[in-house]
C-alpha cells in the first residue's frame, strides 16, 4: 500500500455524471477510511492532475451513451495510468470510448437483480450471497439502467452476467480498468461495500488513513495556517456541527476564538440555557450571548416563502455577527459549521449537474457585503464523520448524538409567516415530543425528530365545546447520510401518547398528524 501521512494526498477522485447516488459513492469511500473528492465529469484535466488521485470512479448518470451529445469522460483519463472504476453510466461511457458498443436494452432493469460471476477478478472473487463458496456463486445487486454494453473493448473480460445484462461487470486487469452495470454504493447491493473496498485498497493501494484522529490533525493545521494571529467569530447554535467546530477551533487557536450565541427567538424550549451551560460552564469556551429575538421576528414579518425566510434569517445572522465582530480587535474570520450535505443541497458544489433543493443560511444566504472571511473547516465532512470527530474530541454524548437542528431554527418549522404565538405553541409541542421519544428509548435510534406547526385550523372538541384550533405534525426519520431518508416506524402507543399530551397540554392545538413521507420525494424539513 502507498505510505502517506497526509490522508488528503492519497485519495480517490469521483467524477460525477449526474447520478443521484454520487454522494453515496463518496460516503462509501470515506467509510473505507480513504479520502475522496467529487468533481464534475467535465472538470479540466489539470484539476485531476492536481488532485493526483490513487484511483478514479466514474459515477452513474441519467443520460444515454447512445446519443452523441451526452456526457463523455475526458479521453486523457484512460491514458493517465491510474485505476478506473466505472459504475452504470460510467461503465457504459468507458466501454464506448475505448472501442466497445452500447445499446438501448429491450428490457430496462430497475431494482433487485442477480449477477453470476463468470470470470475471476480481484473485485469480486470469493464474494457471494448464497453461502456455498463456489466461484459461480451469485450476488444480489441493485440495477438502474436502460442501456447495456453488448461488445467489450479490447483487453476487457466479462466478470459477471445477469439475466438482462450479459456484461454486468467487466475488467481489464492489465490496465486496472473495471466496470459495474449495477450500483455497489447502495445498501441493496449487499456486497457493494466489499467490492468498492477491493477497488480502493487492493487495486488502488490506498491505506486506511482517513480517520478521526487524522481529520482533526489536518483541520487544526489548516486553521492555524489560515488564521494566523487573527481573531475568529463563530456562530454557535448548540447543534452537532457548530459544537464540534467550537471545540476544534478552541484547540487550534485558543483565546483567538469568540463564540456568539444568538437567541433569535427561533430556538427550542430551554435551548439558550442548555447551550450556555454546556459550552461556557462545562467546556470553558468563551461565549457572547446576543438577545435578538425581537429583531428576527420583526425581520420575518409578512414573509411566507420558505426560501425568502431562509435568506432573511441568514442575512440577519450575518448582520449580528458583523456588529459583534466590529467590537473584537483583529476579528477577520466568520467560522461556520457548514458540512458537505449543506453544500450539496444548496448546489454549492462544483458539479454542473447540481440543482438547488433549498438554500442553507450558512451556504446560500451570505451577502456580498460580508466584512469577514469565511472559515468552514467541516465543509468536506458528512454528518457521521462530524460525530466521529466530536467523540474523538471528547464532547459529551448528549451533544454528539443530538439530532440535527436547522440553522434557521423553528423559522422553517413554522410554515408560512413566523409569529410569536405560533412559536410558543411549537416549542411546547416539540418539547413534549422529544421528551416522550427519549423516555421511550427511541431517541438514539431515530436520526431526526421534530414537530411542525401548520398555520391551518381544524375542528375539534374540548370538553363539551367545539374548538377550532391549529394543527401540529410530527416528523421522525431514519437515515445514514441525510441525503436520503425513510420515515421512522414509531410505535402507535408512543404516537398516541404524544398526540394526547400535545392536545391536552398545549393551548391552541386541536389535531396532531404524523408525516410518513420519504426523502426523496419529500425533504426532511418541511421548508
Amino acid at each position: 500500500m502507498i505510505v502517506e501521512t497526509d490522508p488528503r494526498r492519497q485519495g480517490i477522485l469521483i467524477l460525477d455524471f449526474g447520478s443521484q447516488y454520487t454522494q453515496l459513492i463518496a460516503r462509501c469511500v470515506r467509510e473505507s477510511q480513504v479520502y475522496c473528492e467529487i468533481l464534475p465529469y467535465d472538470a479540466p484535466f489539470a484539476e485531476v492532475e492536481d488532485f493526483d488521485p490513487a484511483g478514479l470512479i466514474l459515477s452513474g448518470g441519467p443520460a444515454t451513451v447512445t446519443e452523441l451529445s451526452t456526457p463523455r469522460a475526458e479521453p486523457k483519463l484512460f491514458e493517465f495510468g491510474r485505476p478506473i472504476l466505472g459504475i452504470c453510466y460510467g461503465m457504459q461511457t468507458m466501454a464506448a470510448q475505448l472501442g466497445g458498443e452500447v445499446e438501448n436494452a429491450h428490457h430496462r432493469e430497475y431494482g433487485f437483480a442477480r449477477v453470476i460471476q463468470s470470470h475471476r477478478s480481484v473485485l469480486m472473487d470469493g464474494l457471494f450471497d448464497d453461502g456455498d463458496g463456489h466461484s459461480d456463486s451469485g450476488l444480489d445487486v441493485w440495477m438502474s439502467h436502460g442501456d447495456r454494453v453488448i461488445r467489450l473493448p479490447e483487453g476487457f473480460n466479462p466478470i459477471a452476467v445477469s439475466e438482462n445484462a450479459p456484461l454486468a461487470a467487466i475488467a481489464d486487469e492489465k490496465r486496472r480498468f473495471y466496470g459495474l452495470q449495477f450500483h455497489p454504493e447502495v445498501t441493496h447491493t449487499s456486497q457493494g461495500r466489499a467490492i468498492l473496498s477491493r477497488f480502493i485498497h487492493r487495486v488502488c493501494g490506498c491505506a486506511p488513513n482517513w480517520t478521526p484522529e487524522n481529520i482533526i490533525d489536518g483541520i487544526l493545521e489548516n486553521v492555524r495556517s489560515k488564521v494566523g494571529s487573527d481573531q475568529v467569530v463563530l456562530g454557535l447554535s448548540g447543534g452537532v456541527d457548530s459544537s464540534v467546530l467550537a471545540v476544534l477551533l478552541q484547540r487550534a487557536i485558543g483565546d483567538q476564538l469568540t463564540c456568539i450565541f444568538v437567541d433569535n427567538g427561533l430556538l427550542r424550549l430551554g435551548e439558550a440555557e442548555q447551550v450556555l451551560d454546556t459550552f461556557s460552564s462545562q467546556l470553558g469556551i468563551h461565549i457572547v450571548l446576543v438577545d435578538a429575538a425581537e429583531r428576527f421576528l420583526a425581520g420575518l414579518k409578512g414573509i411566507l416563502d420558505p426560501e425568502e425566510k431562509r435568506k432573511a434569517i441568514g442575512r440577519m445572522f450575518v448582520d449580528v455577527f458583523q456588529e459583534q465582530a466590529s467590537e473584537i480587535e483583529r476579528a477577520r474570520w466568520l467560522a461556520q459549521g457548514t458540512i458537505y450535505p449543506d453544500v450539496i443541497e444548496s448546489a454549492g458544489g462544483r458539479s454542473t449537474n447540481a440543482k438547488v433543493i433549498k438554500s442553507h443560511h450558512n451556504v446560500g444566504g451570505l451577502p456580498e457585503s460580508l466584512h469577514l472571511q469565511l472559515l468552514e473547516p467541516l465543509n468536506e465532512l458528512f454528518k457521521d464523520e462530524v460525530r466521529s470527530v466530536g467523540r474523538e474530541l471528547g464532547l459529551p454524548e448528549e451533544v454528539v448524538d443530538r439530532h440535527p437542528f436547522p440553522g434557521p431554527g423553528l423559522g422553517v418549522r413554522v410554515l408560512g409567516e413566523v409569529r410569536s404565538e405560533y412559536l410558543q405553541i411549537l416549542r411546547q409541542a416539540d418539547a413534549i415530543y422529544l421528551e416522550e421519544l427519549r423516555q421511550s428509548g427511541l431517541y438514539e435510534s431515530t436520526s431526526q425528530a421534530f414537530a411542525v406547526f401548520l398555520p391551518v385550523k381544524s375542528v375539534g372538541v374540548v370538553g363539551d365545546d367545539r374548538a377550532y384550533e391549529y394543527v401540529v405534525s410530527l416528523r421522525a426519520v431514519e437515515t445514514i447520510d441525510f441525503m436520503t431518508a425513510d420515515w421512522k416506524r414509531l410505535p402507535y402507543e408512543l404516537l398516541a401518547r404524544v398526540s394526547s399530551r400535545i392536545i391536552n397540554e398545549v393551548r391552541g392545538v386541536s389535531r396532531v398528524t404524523y408525516d410518513i413521507s420519504a426523502k426523496p420525494p419529500a425533504t426532511i424539513e418541511w421548508e
